[in-house]
């Protein structure tokens, strides 16, 4: 479906763009993202903390971390496809174009043909389930004899967990409506609640009901999801109408929007299924040890990539809609500038401190010094990825912007195939490590073939201070490396090392004050504009 044609005066469709795009500025919606996606992930991170403190690395726990993977498909696949790629730009257009009646019977049917297909699809998945998990994980419970135990609980663990996509659907379409109208204080809060639901379910439902509390744990953070986010919506003037209108030309634009998207997602699942299905011939610990290691990968991930190119997607959409290709293109690599200066440091911090702040953070209760080894040689190699991860995130916003799905799901398939190959050809010699570094070579390769194709679709993101920004970050990055290195030399050699719990407090204390402060010195000496725009919004 072609743009529609602007009809309106052109002082009308400045004026419109001008009160879209400076209600909240993107710097300080990405803030807001920003803070919301610390609090998810820190809370997450007490989550994990839960978690290990109960279970370790116990085969029951790789049961949990096997039936987590159908619900999230059926949510990510459908509710996913809808958000981002193709609600947000479908509904700038009409908003702009048709007006608010417009856009509210848009996201009207789009949320109730989501909540329509999210229950069919969990309904289909319930009945599937006992056919369909034990072949996520073929190898679960064989190195302790126990697979037809652990396979029945992680049957049972997905039938429950199930209700949750069911939820998420529906809240999920609302995150979207409230990120196209440019509110972020809600949807950035929503994670929080869910992280807190399993959290209780670790500390409080674990004890009576064993790992099923875990999943009860699930459904009540998808209800808590959901409900804080309901009195934004009515603030914003959401009209609802119980209909489906398959015919709209609306409706129609999102779904042709969504069908690539469809399958790119699904190949984003696909990436995790795979990991799993190879650590489970490794060993159960080795599911939780990886599971475990990307939790704390994706905190970066979400807090910089997640949050700056959630707050900055609909101004992207908006510069689309109105064939602002100037406007896209600089915000794109602007934005691109800043997720590489703080994702890089990032990535090399999370590699340098693994062992003490898997130490430090992890090692209680039943979670020992052998599941710390495992979590933190995994944990080593994602953090490689954990730029492209966040780059991705940008990247593809700006083909969803351009109304292109294709190009991005192309690329992603690439990497899933990619990825399937290195885990294949890198879990007998490598172990857990070999699946670690498959997952980040192809996100490192999925990165850099989006920038390729939307360098040549748009044109120019390589003339705008990219490649000077990414060479003063890189030249930070390895300063701040190299004084990690001494800082655990010297420390070492007093007898603080990362087994102990005083030499992992030490490690991790001074290493992160010294590579803050190596990194920010820096950038400063290096004149890094991204060091000034953020000493300036701060």
């Amino acid at each position: 479906m072609a743009p529609m044609l602007d009809t309106r005066p052109a002082g009308a469709l400045a004026r419109f763009l001008q009160r879209s795009v400076t209600a909240q500025s993107v710097t300080t919606a990405a803030g807001i993202v920003a803070l919301g996606f610390l609090l998810s992930r820190l809370l997450g991170l007490v989550r994990s903390l839960a978690i290990a403190h109960a279970y370790g690395t116990d085969p029951e726990l790789a049961a949990y971390w096997i039936a987590f993977r159908l619900p999230d498909l059926v949510f990510q696949v459908l509710a996913g496809a809808t958000l981002s790629s193709a609600f947000i730009p479908a509904y700038s257009r009409l908003r702009m174009h048709g007006g608010e009646d417009a856009g509210w019977q848009l996201a009207s049917d789009v949320l109730n043909l989501v909540a329509v297909a999210t229950f069919a699809a969990a309904a289909l998945a319930f009945a599937l389930a006992p056919w369909l998990v034990p072949l996520l994980a073929p190898g679960l419970g064989d190195e302790t004899g126990r697979s037809s135990e652990l396979r029945a609980l992680a049957v049972e663990l997905t039938q429950l967990m199930l209700i949750s996509p069911l939820l998420f659907g529906i809240s999920g379409m609302v995150t979207g409506i409230l990120n196209a109208r440019q509110h972020f204080v809600a949807p950035a809060l929503a994670p929080a609640l869910y992280n807190l639901g399993i959290i209780v379910g670790a500390l409080a439902l674990t004890g009576p009901f064993g790992i099923r509390g875990l999943a009860y744990g699930v459904v009540a953070g998808s209800v808590g999801h959901l409900l804080v986010q309901l009195p934004a919506l009515r603030a914003v003037g959401m009209r609802w109408h119980p209909t489906l209108a398959l015919g709209s030309a609306g409706l129609r634009e999102v779904l042709r929007l969504a069908g690539p998207r469809v399958v790119g997602l699904a190949a984003t699942q696909l990436n995790f299924v795979v990991v799993l299905f190879f650590a489970s011939f490794v060993s159960d610990a080795a599911i939780s040890a990886l599971s475990y290691a990307f939790l704390i990968a994706m905190l970066p991930i979400g807090v910089i990539g997640m949050a700056i190119s959630t707050a900055a997607f609909p101004s992207l959409a908006e510069h689309a809609a109105a064939r602002q290709l100037a406007a896209l293109r600089d915000g794109v690599t602007r934005h691109l500038r800043m997720i590489l200066f703080l994702a890089l440091p990032a990535s090399a911090a999370i590699a340098m401190l693994a062992q003490p702040g898997t130490r430090l953070l992890l090692q209680r209760g039943a979670f020992d010094a052998s599941s710390t080894e495992l979590v933190a040689d995994a944990l080593v190699l994602y953090a490689i990825g954990v730029c492209a991860h966040a780059a991705v995130e940008i990247l593809s916003r700006g083909f969803y912007a351009l109304a292109d799905t294709r190009t991005p799901v192309r690329i992603a398939v690439l990497a899933v195939g990619l990825n399937l190959v290195l885990c294949a050809v890198l879990v007998v010699p490598f172990g857990i490590r070999g699946l670690a570094a498959a997952t980040s070579i192809s996100a490192l390769t999925e990165g850099a073939l989006l920038f390729v194709a939307l360098e040549q679709q748009l044109g120019g993101l390589r003339a705008r201070g990219l490649w000077p920004s990414a060479a003063r970050t890189l030249a930070a990055t390895a300063l701040m490396i190299e004084v990690l290195v001494l800082l655990r030399l010297a420390l070492a050699a007093a007898g603080l090392d990362a087994a102990s719990l005083g030499g992992a407090l030490a490690q991790c204390a001074l290493g992160a004050l010294l590579a803050l402060a190596t990194f920010v010195a820096t950038a400063h000496y290096l004149r890094s504009p991204e060091y000034a725009e953020l000493r300036a919004r701060l």
